[in-house]
């Protein structure tokens, strides 16, 4: 069985969870400490982060590269489309939501409200905190505008791009971060995806010391 190294709000666990979920590979989830500077942990990915995947006999970290290889080994359900410029337009989303959103949004919110704390490492900085509160709304007035051209983020069927925001919002929704009355179309959109099988150990995750608003785990928020 696979398994894979994980923090159960990071988005990009949660985006490789997603997709071993939706393709159907089984995979035990072990949780890991990474700010506790274990060996065992240095010596799976030297670069110091997660997620790292051990499956088919090889230690895989990135979540970009896991999520690629994962297509390219077990491409049923596909993820990608099969037109250049289609796999183009999930890259770039992926990248908008891992990249741009990420340092704008998750960083200043989540890991200023949540990663420290468990990490010991201080109190949340005010200035981060009103900046990504305030990022947000851009990155959901854009999916807004997105959805309003396509049926998914980027394109007709559903997508990694799709995972790679649901990722993020859904660990920003875990601790009310995220405003689902500022856009209809992203709220459904948003249910759609959540009420997919493979989201489903995604709603059980608790956190120690955080609960989750009560709509967390509700398909009809």
């Amino acid at each position: 069985m696979a398994k894979l190294y994980h923090v159960p709000l990071s988005p990009f666990c949660r985006k490789v969870r997603l997709s071993l979920a939706e393709k159907k590979i089984e995979c035990e989830l072990i949780e890991e400490r990474y700010w506790e500077e274990h060996p065992d942990f240095h010596r799976r990915n030297p670069a110091r982060k997660v997620p790292i995947l051990r499956i088919d006999g090889r230690t895989l970290p990135e979540s970009a590269a896991i999520c690629e290889y994962l297509e390219e080994k077990y491409p049923e359900p596909p993820l990608m489309p099969r037109s250049a410029e289609g796999r183009y337009e999930v890259r770039r989303l992926v990248s908008w939501f891992d990249d741009k959103f990420h340092h704008e949004v998750t960083s200043k919110l989540l890991y200023e409200r949540v990663n420290k704390k468990m990490m010991g490492a201080g109190f949340p900085d005010s200035g981060n905190v009103k900046s990504g509160a305030k990022a947000i709304k851009y990155h959901l007035d854009y999916m807004a505008w997105l959805l309003d051209h396509r049926r998914w983020l980027a394109g007709d069927v559903m997508t990694l791009a799709d995972f790679a925001a649901a990722a993020h919002l859904s660990s920003l929704d875990y601790i009310s971060d995220v405003d689902w009355h500022r856009s209809d179309v992203v709220k459904d959109w948003y249910a759609k995806i959540k009420s997919r099988p493979a989201f489903r150990s995604i709603l059980a995750d608790q956190v120690p010391g955080f609960l989750p608003p009560k709509h967390y785990s509700d398909l009809d928020f």
